[in-house]
């Protein structure tokens, strides 16, 4: 695998990612929740916050099959994070704004 074609598949994946928890009822798009009315806003960021970090570990995974990985500050963590919840924006907005 290239680094071109990873970098993509990173940025799909976190694009999916990120929207999930929004999109879908189910935790995890797999797991019925036993609240009729739904997730609850504490569970859909509990699941954001998982999906963040299996993000991480993707692009962590892809970062040392292709070269040395490199040691990262906060900063790097805090800039991805405000990243990912960008990137879940079109999920929020149609879960909470558009119904």
């Amino acid at each position: 695998m290239n680094q071109t074609l990873a970098v993509w598949i990173l940025i799909v994946f976190s694009v999916a990612a990120a929207n999930l928890p929004f999109l879908s009822d189910k935790v995890f798009g797999v797991l019925k929740t036993s609240n009729p009315a739904g997730k609850s806003g504490f569970l859909v960021c509990a699941e954001l916050l998982v999906m963040y970090f299996v993000a991480g570990l993707l692009g962590f995974a892809f970062e040392s099959a292709l070269s040395n990985p490199f040691l990262l500050g906060w900063e790097f963590y805090a800039i991805t994070l405000c990243i990912f919840l960008v990137l879940g924006f079109p999920g929020f907005v149609y879960r909470y704004l558009l119904k």
